[in-house]
């Protein structure tokens, strides 16, 4: 036997017990002309104790450095009074050595894997070594908490008569938003397979099987460019299933959150989900995923009142469309002096703004601005009495397109719930219902382009206008406004800010699913050649389904209080898509290249002086 204890497992309990372990050499410390070595596994840390006149072949350890791993066979025995260490399970003992064994030395670390916040070290060089930074305790924690939290959502799908189904990971290249990452064919010449962006099409064909209930945890890859919240690979937790209604779907996915989240010893309710629709959302939040932590900061749209104003900038503003929205910062004139508030204006300037109006609430509720003189007293009055300002408040303004108002009020929003302490320490779910079926594809002739997903089943009264009023191209163009304001059976779901799963009840009727794709402009040709196949499945009776996936790397972050994915995937990208580790992406040779026909059009770069 190697081991009869892990480094985590001796008590005082187990005092004169002889044991033998197995572990690497966390800390190494000289007292009195013994050794005193941290022992870590896994699972934890044991103080071991080499002593001249018990330990057999003692010198041999005064070459040892830390990480060597070491095996010891020895007695438990309690620590010398005062030398408790009560942060570690096995404080109250250590083990003396009789008999050790160096299994292997470890070269001079790259890094210290002793420090306690893994900022302190260059990420590429984390990287490199991947497999000695993931020794360190709290990454192997996170790793072990994120297998349980996968675990107990396995757990939760099976015992609801969820099938484990594994789908192709070579299948055919179609649009689903992001690149496709493609893989040529060695044996058919000039095609490729495709690594899948998800399983969604082969998930809705097992519901067509009549599988009834479907998950799986798959690897998924999409050619994206870099984020925090983003990895050229990553997994995620699809499912499917046929004949449920939204209230009954969205109950077993909380239920499902609510299992896995103990992992992470949260008390997790119904109560946590919120529920509001993406017009609700972007009028008061400015984002599809709102950070529902925030306590007020609330966003108000006074276009009304800007488009008969005096002032010309949120006039115009009004005219070409866009929005004139604001928020108020309570007693912020307290909080935010002159000089922090040109730091704010900087702040939205280089999110997308031309600049941000402010006003401060006076005595009596008057308006002080710089702009106040193009506003009438009834405007400033209804500007403030909509922002709800009050003596001491802050209001502040964005005026610009739609998504520029939106995106900018959104940022500055987080940006001062942080600044000001607004934010709840209690976790928040929201799910966001009714997004456009439809938005205008302005790199492509502003035709009309799918909001959320192709796939995604209309809600009844836009299925009624689609039957009733799309008959040719003609009539797409003739109801562009009106498709605009369609919206589908489809829901995501945010977490503390950030998108964690999106679904939808996906199109069932092959007809229908037809007329969405020339809707948005897909060409009958490639309509056959991308998506012949599945459509051909729906004329032989395919039941109504719906499904979503978890994005498993996205929920571990946030549970994990990590501000990037890439600590919590084992093996992850830098922010260019390299791998420190193994050097690839990488050259490959000419007969590989010859094999697979492929021959690379490259222009050389030119060599630096």
């Amino acid at each position: 036997m190697i081991r009869t204890h892990t480094c985590d497992a001796l008590r005082i309990e187990d005092d004169k017990s002889e044991v033998k372990l197995i572990g690497w050499a966390q800390r190494i410390r000289d007292h009195g002309g013994k050794k005193f070595i941290d022992l870590r596994d896994r699972e934890g840390l044991t103080q071991i104790v080499f002593d001249p006149d018990v330990t057999k072949n003692f010198s041999e350890v005064e070459s040892y450095r830390r990480e060597f791993l070491i095996e010891i066979h020895g007695m438990v025995r309690p620590r010398p009074e005062g030398t408790v260490n009560k942060k570690h399970n096995t404080g109250e003992v250590e083990v003396l050595v009789k008999e050790f064994t160096l299994v292997n030395a470890c070269d001079v670390l790259p890094f210290d894997l002793d420090k306690e916040s893994t900022q302190e070290v260059n990420e590429e060089l984390r990287l490199e070594y991947r497999y000695l930074d993931l020794r360190r305790p709290e990454m192997l924690k996170g790793f072990q908490r994120r297998h349980k939290f996968i675990s107990a959502l396995r757990y939760f799908f099976d015992n609801h008569d969820f099938i484990d189904v594994d789908t192709p990971t070579l299948t055919k290249s179609t649009p689903e938003g992001a690149r496709d990452m493609l893989v040529p064919s060695r044996k058919h010449e000039g095609q490729f397979y495709a690594l899948p962006q998800s399983p969604q099409l082969f998930k809705q064909l097992l519901m067509v099987a009549g599988f009834e209930r479907y998950y799986q945890v798959a690897k998924c890859y999409r050619d994206e460019d870099s984020r925090k919240d983003r990895q050229l690979e990553f997994v995620q937790l699809d499912l499917e299933m046929s004949f449920m209604d939204w209230p009954e779907f969205r109950e077993l996915m909380e239920n499902s959150l609510i299992e896995a989240m103990k992992v992470y010893n949260k008390d997790m309710s119904h109560a946590d989900f919120k529920s509001l629709t993406y017009a609700e959302a972007m009028d008061k939040y400015g984002s599809d995923k709102p950070d529902m932590r925030i306590q007020g900061l609330e966003l108000v749209n006074i276009s009304d009142i800007a488009a008969n104003c005096g002032f010309s900038v949120f006039k115009s503003i009004v005219e070409r469309g866009g929005l004139v929205k604001g928020l108020r910062v309570p007693n912020g004139q307290e909080k935010y002096s002159r000089k922090q508030i040109d730091k704010l204006i900087e702040f939205c300037q280089e999110h997308g703004a031309k600049g941000m109006a402010w006003m401060k609430v006076i005595e009596d509720n008057k308006i002080e601005s710089s702009i106040a003189k193009f506003f009438s007293e009834e405007e400033l009055e209804s500007i403030r009495s909509n922002l709800g300002g009050q003596t001491g408040d802050l209001l502040f303004f964005i005026a610009d397109s739609k998504s520029t108002t939106n995106d900018v009020l959104d940022a500055l929003r987080r940006r001062l719930a942080q600044e000001l302490e607004l934010i709840s320490e209690k976790d928040a779910f929201a799910w966001i219902t009714d997004f456009p079926l439809f938005q205008i594809d302005e790199e492509n002739g502003n035709r009309l382009k799918a909001e959320h997903s192709p796939f995604t089943m209309p809600n009844e009264e836009a299925v009624k206008f689609i039957e009733e009023n799309i008959k040719t191209k003609e009539d797409i163009e003739t109801h562009k406004n009106e498709l605009l304001k369609l919206n589908g059976d489809c829901y995501d779901l945010s977490f503390n800010g950030i998108e964690i799963c999106s679904g939808a009840l996906r199109i069932y009727k092959p007809e229908l699913q037809k007329k969405v794709f020339e809707i948005i402009a897909m060409p009958e040709e490639e309509i056959q050649s991308q998506f012949g196949w599945f459509l051909k499945a729906y004329n032989y009776g395919a039941p109504m389904h719906r499904g979503l996936a978890f994005g498993i790397d996205r929920i571990v972050m946030l549970l994990e209080g990590k501000t990037s994915i890439r600590d919590v995937i084992a093996f992850p990208k830098t922010k260019a898509w390299t791998c420190p580790l193994t050097n690839s992406p990488s050259p490959v040779d000419s007969k590989q290249l010859k094999e697979l026909h492929i021959k690379l059009d490259i222009t050389e770069k030119p060599k630096k002086e």
